[in-house]
């Protein structure tokens, strides 16, 4: 089977042709249909958080395809299902990280990749979803959805008439923005340097836009907020420059939440008094999803047309471009872009 290889960071990913070995205890073999792409590839493949010691390895962290084989103990899906892949732990067997051959090389991978036309992964990786779902859908569930919504929802606890920034519209960006517009949050402030993720934000329902390549959003966050700051800022960046304006820009009761990782040794630099009397900091880990229950319960939405999902997608790529996948991501021009295996 065909699968994308990290063999050498800060390189374009190979193309190569691995093999699975025999199924341990708690792994399915799924047959991959969908893969989103986001910026913790990115990360990956650049080193963000320091040297790799699992070199060559798969990567990919959000996709949806048909179960095709189960191992031993495995009891939550069976040969035949349509599921979600996300990186966050649910029920079932949390699994040994399988080893692929590619040759005579041995390829890590971890408890889920999806850069693969077919992809060993742990049982406690995977949802069970209606197979009337389309797979291209089915797949932002393994990320990109449940992360921006668990922002809103879990992480900021935002309420009707609430007000929320965000710096960074991208997949995950846009998702805090269609959730803060679910609740009735005013203002939803998107903050980007980009105009067409801005023009998207707007369309999942920003009220204020902010293009920070020519506009100072710091003193436009201020002025919004008549000088008090807002309930809830989100970081996607993991920009150190855009996580201190982010936690300046939060009221004195609100909440700044960092969903971008920042490079190995970044630091930031804020006024901890406010700490004290209410305004609080806190990295989110997945929006705090319990991909179980959140992944049906979003879906729901979407098939009631609550949800426009179909719009996120910015950008369908097939894996042997995968390298031209990359470069749309780090261009910022992409809401969500998949990579399509078959």
């Amino acid at each position: 089977m065909k699968a994308a290889i990290l063999v050498e960071q800060n390189k374009p990913l190979v193309i190569g042709d691995v093999t699975s070995r025999s199924l341990e205890v708690g792994q399915v073999l799924v047959k991959v249909a969908y893969s989103g792409i986001c910026g913790k590839q990115l990360e990956e493949i650049d080193g963000k958080r320091g040297p790799d010691p699992y070199l060559p390895h798969l990567l990919g962290h959000e996709g949806s395809g048909e179960v095709i084989e189960v191992g031993p103990g495995v009891r939550n899906v069976e040969r035949g299902d349509h599921v979600v892949m996300h990186w966050i732990k649910s029920h079932g067997i949390d699994s040994a990280p399988p080893r692929l051959d590619w040759s005579d090389t041995v390829v890590s991978a971890g408890w889920v990749t999806t850069f693969s036309e077919c992809s060993v992964i742990s049982e406690n990786r995977l949802t069970r979803i209606p197979k009337d779902i389309p797979l291209d859908i089915a797949s932002l569930m393994g990320c990109a959805v449940t992360t921006g919504f668990g922002i809103v929802f879990n992480d900021a606890a935002l309420t009707p008439g609430k007000s929320i920034a965000i710096f960074g519209v991208g997949g995950i960006g846009l998702n805090v923005v269609q959730g803060a517009s679910l609740v009735n949050a005013y203002p939803i402030v998107a903050i980007d340097l980009h105009d067409r993720k801005l023009n998207l934000a707007r369309e999942f329902g920003a009220t204020h836009i902010i293009n920070s390549s020519h506009m100072d959003p710091g003193s436009m966050l201020m002025e919004l907020s008549g000088g008090l700051g807002l309930d809830a800022v989100v970081d996607t960046t993991g920009n150190t420059a855009i996580r201190e304006l982010a936690y300046r820009n939060t009221t004195d009761v609100g909440k700044t939440i960092f969903a971008g990782v920042p490079f190995l040794n970044a630091q930031i630099s804020i006024d901890s008094f406010p700490l004290h009397f209410g305004r609080s900091v806190r990295g989110s880990h997945g929006g705090n999803t319990q991909p179980a229950i959140d992944i049906p319960r979003y879906l729901k939405l979407y098939q009631q047309g609550k949800l426009d999902l179909k719009k996120l997608i910015t950008h369908r790529i097939d894996l042997e471009k995968i390298n031209d996948a990359v470069c749309v991501v780090r261009s910022g021009d992409a809401g969500r872009c998949v990579i399509s295996m078959h």
